[in-house]
């Protein structure tokens, strides 16, 4: 079976700029991020680049789709595969968009550093 790029979508974030948004607005992190996001396996809350970094991949999976109208923040999870690696998982709103593209497979890479958050995606089909 052979798979075709239909996008890929980048983003960065500041995370100093992005850890004030969340002290300043409480609730944010609940509306950006599941709790599962928020912590790691161990229960801990996870420190800010990683937020950050989690949050570029959300905003790297609305460019790839086009950047639709109507995308949940929670319909785009970044989850641990067994291995502990960063992976994507959609359902809803971005599952749809998805499937409306012909996009049934997904590539994440994130990273942080020197201050800045990132992610990158790659939609299949």
């Amino acid at each position: 079976m052979s798979f075709v790029i239909v996008a890929v979508g980048i983003d960065v974030v500041l995370v100093d700029r992005f850890a004030r948004a969340l002290a300043r607005t409480p609730l944010l992190a609940e509306r950006l991020f599941t709790e599962a996001e928020r912590h790691t396996r161990a229960g801990h809350p996870r420190p800010p680049e990683s937020m950050a970094a989690r949050f570029a991949a959300k905003e790297a999976v609305a460019k790839a789709l086009g950047a639709p109208a109507g995308l949940h923040w929670h319909d785009c999870e970044i989850v641990p595969d067994p291995a502990g690696r960063p992976w994507l998982a959609v359902s809803g709103t971005v599952a749809a968009a998805a499937a409306e593209r012909g996009i049934n497979r997904w590539h994440l890479s994130l990273s942080h550093d020197g201050g800045i958050a990132s992610a990158m995606v790659v939609a299949e089909r």
